[in-house]
């Protein structure tokens, strides 16, 4: 209700140019970072669709990822807007582009959840607030209590892969079994692909017959 709201009183506009009708007008829709081709085991940009060498060599523990965007300008400033400035209109406008262009349609939607003190501290989660639309646009059934963020672990901005991979070992907890469910877990900006990962193993750990690793942007 509170969305459909939001929508009447502020009509849509290109976040770009501002022409009216859309969030992104055609010609600016264009012209967005969109990350095709890209390995479909791990996102990573490239010139062809295949997996990536090392994908090849050791699989990641999701069954394949995907994600809309690279991370360039103008998409990174809009999800800087929604993780760090608070503008959640930015989660409805990035949900509305990426939801035609979604790779499956998996059981169940489940955002990468934020620690507890983090959550208290910033107000909302992103990638909740980003699931949320995509659920409402989509009809894709979204949980974000199932998984539990159980360690209050460090930034991961300006580490390694090693010391990402280190960070998060053991972070998580599936509060109920996933049994041969269809997974979709989302986040807002994919790097190393290590928080996911390690939400992969627990939801595996869980049941998870197939697990898809989503988020709007991936770097390169």
């Amino acid at each position: 209700m509170v969305d459909g709201w939001l929508e009447a009183l502020f009509p849509a506009a290109c976040a770009w140019c501002g022409a009216p009708g859309s969030d992104a007008c055609p010609d600016c829709q264009a012209g967005l970072p969109w990350n095709d081709p890209a390995c479909p085991g791990c996102a990573r940009p490239q010139v062809h669709g295949e997996r990536c060498g090392h994908c090849a060599a050791k699989p990641p523990p999701f069954d394949a990822a995907w994600t809309a965007f690279r991370l360039e300008v103008p998409v990174q400033q809009g999800i800087h807007r929604l993780k760090y400035q608070g503008r959640l209109i930015e989660a409805a406008r990035l949900g509305r582009l990426l939801a035609p262009r979604l790779p499956s349609r998996p059981d169940l939607i489940l955002p990468v959840p934020l620690h507890r003190w983090r959550l208290a501290r910033r107000g909302y989660n992103q990638a909740g607030e980003l699931a949320h639309h995509l659920g409402r646009l989509t009809g894709i059934a979204v949980d974000p209590r199932l998984a539990v963020r159980r360690r209050a672990t460090p930034d991961q901005i300006g580490l390694s892969a090693v010391e990402r991979r280190r960070n998060l070992r053991g972070a998580f907890h599936i509060r109920s079994a996933l049994d041969g469910l269809h997974l979709a877990l989302l986040d807002d900006v994919m790097t190393t692909g290590a928080t996911l990962s390690e939400l992969a193993r627990a939801c595996r750990a869980a049941g998870a017959v197939r697990i898809e690793a989503w988020a709007v942007a991936r770097t390169a």
